[in-house]
């Protein structure tokens, strides 16, 4: 028993490190905000995406273009912290793959 809890403390423990080396956080983004939009799969999971989160989104990206540009990021109690990052995107994509996946299934047929 004692093992596994540990483990799962390490996981989150790695987790919480990659999280934070990957500096996206100090732009204010979110993890699902750099997914790459050129997948067919996040491009139809955005397009389903109610109209406040895109927009939210959208003003994350700006902000973080900006920051960037003058090669500044946000002050350390504005960044994103692990706990706090939302998978808003993560259900839409699934279900978008879950449609894809059973479609090619049943073309197969």
């Amino acid at each position: 028993m004692a093992v596994s809890s540990k483990a799962s403390g390490f996981t989150v423990a790695l987790k919480r490190w990659a999280y934070n080396l990957s500096g996206f956080n100090r732009y204010g983004l979110h993890h699902d905000d750099c997914y790459d939009e050129d997948n067919p799969d996040v491009k139809e999971a955005l397009r389903r995406l109610p109209a406040h989160l895109v927009d939210e989104r959208n003003f994350r990206i700006t902000r973080a273009l900006q920051l960037s540009l003058q090669k500044i990021v946000l002050p350390r109690e504005e960044w994103v912290k692990f706990e706090e990052d939302n998978k808003y995107l993560k259900p839409y994509i699934e279900e978008v793959r879950k449609e894809r996946m059973e479609k090619e299934e049943w073309n197969k047929k």
